[in-house]
């Protein structure tokens, strides 16, 4: 008998832990995402160093000469800190890339976690501009594997607390675990110093967790 009752109270308990994790699951997938480019206008966001931003068929376009001395920002106007984003970009000339948790310092430093945007190599990596440098530096194939060059590219970033991690094009690129947790900062596009740039972003959604 005492056995029997054991097996009900595994059961019982099992389906507890099945429910649990449904509704969790179900918790996650109701978070809002929310649109930070309206496709037409460069609203919510400023713009800190050289070159030019602009908005071209629905698209935020980034445009520097190689003689450009400092870095090419947009910076989200809006503070975040544990979320998740996600875009779409073509990279056609110059090095790139997308921050999260940045602080700016004057008048062109970006302070934060970078994720790489470029044509050639390195795109979904992480490296920490003005402090560790590559933090996650990405598998030259998998990237290679999963890029489309000269074409449009999906972007996924998940920063919660001191876990950060990538996806290009839904392939996994980069990770970081028990990452030292910084405040919140801003989401901001890169165009390189000293580079020809042309480097195009759109579709860039947010969800936000509250703690």
């Amino acid at each position: 008998m005492r056995i029997h009752s054991l097996g009900i109270c595994a059961v019982l308990i099992g389906c507890l832990c099945l429910t649990v994790s449904a509704a969790d699951k179900k918790d996650e997938s109701s978070l809002s995402w929310k649109s930070l480019f309206d496709g037409k206008s460069l609203k919510g966001w400023h713009h800190v160093g050289d070159g030019k931003w602009v908005v071209e068929d629905g698209a935020i376009v980034g445009k520097t000469q190689a003689a450009a001395k400092l870095y090419g920002l947009l910076v989200s106007d809006k503070k975040y800190q544990d979320l998740r984003v996600k875009f779409t970009f073509k990279s056609l000339e110059g090095n790139s890339g997308f921050y999260v948790r940045c602080n700016i310092k004057s008048p062109d430093r970006a302070h934060g976690l970078q994720v790489e945007v470029d044509p050639r190599n390195n795109t979904g990596g992480i490296y920490e501009s003005y402090g560790r440098a590559w933090i996650s530096k990405p598998d030259a194939e998998r990237v290679k594997q999963a890029y489309k060059l000269d074409d449009w590219n999906e972007m996924e970033i998940l920063a919660d607390g001191g876990h950060v991690v990538t996806w290009l094009n839904g392939t996994k690129i980069g990770e970081l675990k028990n990452d030292p947790v910084v405040g919140p900062g801003h989401l901001v596009m890169q165009m390189h110093s000293g580079n020809k740039m042309l480097v195009m972003f759109k579709d860039i959604e947010v969800q936000t967790f509250k703690k």
